[in-house]
């Protein structure tokens, strides 16, 4: 040991024998790095790595050894026999290769000790090559003893390089094979350079055809160049399979990869996903994992390691992997398309905002209950709810605080209703109980009575501005109708009944109610085609100067020629459209043909249009008023807007500040049936009206009843401390006439002066003619 650490120390060039090791150890690495493909290729590709590795290694042991000659100091010139040089090469590529394949090929510790023994011989062989290509005027002696020591060093080397790279994985196993293939290789070399004795021969001659030290220099540097560029090469070919590695762990699929049905290679999704190591799986069928479940076509069952199972959907594929064709399974987990599904399943049968279902359950809910009634011969209650003073509270309060109230309206109907009645949510504020269970109607006004008591104990309206009342509508099943559309149309005629009757109230249905309704609900159809019908006209009643009796407008009235029932009073179908919601196109054409006819009059007389409180809620009747002025060409100033207090009731700033913009155009507001409404005199004071209208329920009582006359003089008086003109309307005698004009009222307008007149712009034409004749 000591004579080979004094070879190396006296006889070496240090830096060359570092390099020396450096190149044998990338060339132990890169012939490594195939031989791990090598495995994992069928039997027609492994001879090609291996033949790639064998290359690779025996171009390092040759660079090695000739760097290392290169280093060594003999003490006299030295160079080399061309022949046996490319001889000694060719012996270190062969030994390699036969020494990896009987090694890779075999089974057992013993084929790596025959693999390392061939290796050794290989390495020893090609040693004593080079040596014999030596020319120098010397003789070489060989101690026989180290030089067998050597080989069996090397062997012994090579033999637990060849056990670590079959039994160790990844980085640990091309680490240790190399790094003691390249203390093989070294210790074979070193040990037999110091059993070697140069005895000097001036005698011998030296051949022509040899290779000085600067030209095997060349070739060495080439040949560690090559070796260089194979394991760049091999790098670059694990750093892209490491990629396409790094591509799969990256997909969003499982992976199986199946070599003759054998799990043989999964990437880290399906690991994360199933919980199951490569370890786990190596080597055993794809059924360990994925069984065929009662489940949805297309779909398998993934049994995890901690047990659950997993929906999945699995894609077969074929790729060549390995050097082997292969069978890819793509496991795609369904966990979160089940729950998507789920879920919008889930939302399209229920509300969003209560997780009540919505009406297409309901629908098929009733369906379901009355089909299961009728064949127990059992009953059915339907409930209709409305919540009371719920549109007010969502205006004042806002809507987040009307979702809070519709979420505990439906708190309170899970709490008081029973598990196997359903509870839905139709839409905005009405609400439904499908009960299944009990005896008829006993349950039913029990529910009933129970709903009624927890609204009364949870929305206490005179301490709690936000709390809201219920009104229930019930029908039941058979008693109020043999199928679904029936029973949920007689809920609904109860329900309206309660609405319309005081709120507040659970009400029954009953044959009477339903012709009251009918005929309610008639009217609203037919007003909403009406107008299209041509069933709709204006009349225009005048409004006379109470001193002098001339005509200072008109009034716009509409009326309704219905068929079948002749001229319909206002006071029946206004209501009925304000409710439906049909006065907002019935007002809006009224508005337009009146300003149309008084555009065609002669004389600039005003024309006063009635505007529902409905009307007033919408946000863009300012604009629609001045955009029918520009249509019609008629004066802003000539248009008078009557308006009842109860349009102040609902939302007053809003209706303020429409007038406001209204009076900014132009146009004049009347307050229509004053006295009639709450806080008159508010109203005035807070909006200067350009004019008040006294209400005919008290200008019909002015013959007989002196507190009606208290009251219009009062009104009168009032508008003239305000300076606001006073209308009284509704005068049919003149007893009425003398005593509005006593009293200093500025306008009239009734029967006595004026009926209402479909055309008055023909009568104020032939007026105009007349007076201009007698002019």
């Amino acid at each position: 040991m000591f004579s080979v650490i004094t070879c190396i120390r006296d006889n070496h060039d240090w830096r060359l024998v570092l390099a020396a090791a450096v190149v044998c150890l990338i060339g132990a690495m890169a012939a490594m790095l195939p031989l791990s493909r090598a495995q994992e290729c069928d039997a027609g590709r492994r001879k090609l790595w291996i033949g790639a590795s064998a290359f690779a290694f025996g171009t390092g042991v040759w660079a090695t050894h000739f760097i290392a000659m290169l280093a060594y100091d003999g003490g006299m010139p030295i160079s080399y026999q061309l022949g046996l040089t490319a001889l000694s090469f060719l012996l270190s590529v062969v030994g390699s290769w036969a020494a990896i394949l009987v090694a890779s090929q075999g089974r057992g510790r013993f084929s790596r000790i025959q693999g390392g023994v061939l290796m050794a011989l290989g390495i020893a062989s090609m040693h004593l090559t080079g040596m014999q290509a030596i020319e120098t005027q010397a003789v070489i002696l060989y101690d026989p003893y180290m030089t067998l020591s050597a080989v069996l060093a090397g062997a012994l080397l090579s033999s637990i390089a060849f056990h670590a790279f079959f039994h160790l994985k990844g980085l640990r196993r091309l680490l240790a094979s190399s790094v003691t293939f390249v203390l093989a290789i070294c210790t074979l070399h070193f040990i037999s350079m110091a059993s070697i004795t140069l005895v000097p021969d001036p005698g011998k001659e030296v051949p022509a055809m040899v290779l000085d030290t600067s030209l095997l220099a060349a070739i060495v540097v080439v040949a560690a160049t090559a070796l260089i560029l194979i394991a760049i090469a091999v790098v670059f070919v694990e750093s892209h399979l490491t990629d396409l590695r790094g591509l799969a762990n990256a997909s969003q699929e499982g992976l199986l990869i199946l070599r003759e049905g054998r799990i043989i290679d999964t990437n880290e999704r399906f690991q994360g996903l199933s919980g199951w190591k490569l370890a786990d799986l190596s080597g055993k069928a794809p059924s360990i994992v994925l069984t065929q479940g009662q489940n949805r076509p297309g779909e398998t069952l993934l049994n995890t390691r901690n047990g659950r199972e997993i929906s999945v959907e699995v894609n077969t594929s074929r790729i060549v992997y390995r050097g082997h064709h292969c069978d890819v399974l793509a496991v795609r987990d369904l966990t979160e398309r089940r729950q998507a599904e789920e879920m919008i399943e889930h939302l399209a049968h229920h509300d969003v905002l209560t997780d009540l279902p919505n009406r297409s359950l309901f629908d098929k809910r009733i369906r379901q209950a009355l089909q299961m009634a009728k064949g127990k011969n059992s009953e059915v209650a339907l409930f209709y709810i409305d919540l009371d003073r719920f549109k007010t509270v969502n205006d004042i309060f806002g809507h987040a605080e009307g979702d809070r109230i519709l979420c505990k309206v439906a708190s309170i109907l899970r709490r008081v209703a029973d598990e196997r009645d359903t509870i839905a949510r139709l839409g905005g504020d009405e609400f439904a109980i499908i009960q299944s269970s009990g005896q008829q109607p006993a349950a039913a006004q029990k529910l009933a009575a129970a709903i009624l008591d927890e609204f009364a104990a949870e929305m206490d309206m005179a301490r709690d501005p936000t709390a809201v009342g219920v009104s229930l509508g019930i029908a039941l099943y058979p008693t109020d109708g043999s199928d679904a559309d029936e029973i949920c149309n007689n809920a609904d005629i109860a329900l309206y009944r309660v609405k319309h009757g005081g709120r507040g109230k659970a009400c029954f249905f009953n044959a009477e109610m339903d012709e009251a309704t009918r005929a309610r609900r008639q009217i609203e159809s037919e007003l909403r085609h009406a107008i299209t019908r041509n069933q709709i006209h204006v009349s225009y009643q005048p409004v006379l100067d109470a001193q002098n009796g001339e005509i200072s407008g008109y009034e716009a009235l509409m009326r309704w020629n219905r068929p079948g029932h002749g001229l319909s009073e206002p006071d029946v179908f206004i209501p009925i459209a304000e409710e439906s919601g049909s006065i907002v196109q019935l007002g809006e054409w009224v508005l337009q043909q009146a300003c149309k006819e008084a555009a065609r009059w002669p004389l600039p007389l005003r024309i006063a249009v009635n505007v529902s409180p409905v009307q007033f809620m919408l946000p863009n009747l300012c604009e629609r008023i001045e955009a029918i002025l520009k249509e019609t060409g008629l004066a802003p100033g000539r248009l008078e807007i009557e308006i009842t207090e109860a349009a102040l009731i609902r939302d007053r700033d809003r209706v303020m500040a429409t007038l406001q913009r209204l009076r900014s155009l132009g146009v004049h507001i009347v307050m229509d049936d004053f006295g009639t409404g709450f806080s008159s005199l508010s109203n005035l004071r807070t909006f200067p009206f350009d004019k008040i209208k006294v209400d005919r329920s008290f200008t019909g009582m002015l013959d007989h009843d002196a507190a009606a006359r208290s009251i219009v003089r009062a009104i009168i008086g009032l508008g003239h401390s305000l300076g606001m003109p006073v209308v009284t309307e509704g005068v049919e005698t003149e007893t009425q006439r003398q005593i509005v004009v006593e009293e200093g009222c500025a306008q009239v307008q009734g029967f006595l002066l004026g009926r209402p007149d479909v055309e008055p712009s023909t009568k104020l034409a032939a007026r105009e003619s007349l007076l201009s004749s007698i002019a």
